[in-house]
């Protein structure tokens, strides 16, 4: 169960990063002057930058901003976010550190603290961070999404159904949303999402509420959910076994 949860996509992507390769520099970003650009403009440039995957140009206009401003804390927020797209796991690190710093009722930094952990496969260490996030600003889905994916980390499945379905409420397209200029990490991969279906297939079968246990399932299908055969072992889908809708999501065991 580590193995999917940690695999992290990083985005996703509210807001994620994905680990692009790093493109040509684009000449009409270049023209903005590092030295007499306001700190908004050189911002705003790191951001196009970063929209078009070019990370080393959105960090040096990000430098070159704090550089201006030494206590920004989205600067310092988004310059993590480019190095985690990098790899750069310890330099994120210390820019998100600073951004909480700076901002201390401020949760995104906070929550990509704990992605940086869950990157590194520190699964207390994260659930700690997503969970200060959350004390901040409790009604941000992606907040939740990662704690679940912390919960499912120390197989904890019952608290991450938990945060998955508060995600849900707050914002039923949290799974699906993708984004190259956001500013929170969600730890939401193909395999997380699947997993996730697969789990609230579980709970709708056990309110008895067989039509959406049975959308869950085909969208745990969807997203390459690999255990779908565990459905005929699993006593919660027991009334589903002789319904010809479930074996047209999978097959039944041959007898």
């Amino acid at each position: 169960m580590k193995n999917f949860t940690l695999a992290l996509a990083v985005l996703a992507l509210l807001f994620g990063v994905a680990r692009y390769s790093v493109a040509e520099a684009n000449p009409d970003l270049d023209r903005v002057s590092m030295k007499t650009a306001t700190v908004a403009d050189l911002e705003k440039a790191g951001d196009e930058a970063r929209a078009q995957k070019d990370f080393t140009l959105a960090m040096r206009y990000y430098r070159s901003a704090l550089n201006k401003d030494g206590k920004n804390a989205p600067v310092y927020n988004k310059l993590g976010l480019v190095q985690l797209q990098l790899g750069d796991l310890s330099g994120a690190r210390s820019n998100f550190q600073r951004a909480a710093r700076y901002d201390s009722k401020w949760g995104v930094p906070l929550n990509n603290l704990g992605a940086v952990d869950l990157q590194e496969k520190k699964t207390g260490s994260a659930a700690r961070y997503f969970k200060k996030a959350i004390a901040l600003e409790e009604t941000n889905a992606t907040f939740h999404v990662n704690l679940g994916s912390a919960w499912l980390g120390q197989s904890k499945v019952d608290r991450a159904i938990v945060e998955f379905t508060r995600a849900l409420e707050l914002d039923p397209e949290v799974l699906n949303k993708t984004s190259r200029t956001g500013t929170q990490v969600q730890n939401s991969t193909m395999e997380d999402r699947a997993k996730f279906q697969y789990l609230m297939a579980r709970v709708f079968a056990s309110r008895g509420d067989i039509d959406q246990c049975l959308q869950c399932l085909k969208k745990a299908k969807e997203n390459g959910y690999r255990d779908l055969a565990h459905v005929y072992k699993d006593e919660q889908f027991a009334r589903l076994w002789q319904d010809q809708r479930l074996a047209e999501i999978v097959a039944p065991p041959a007898k």
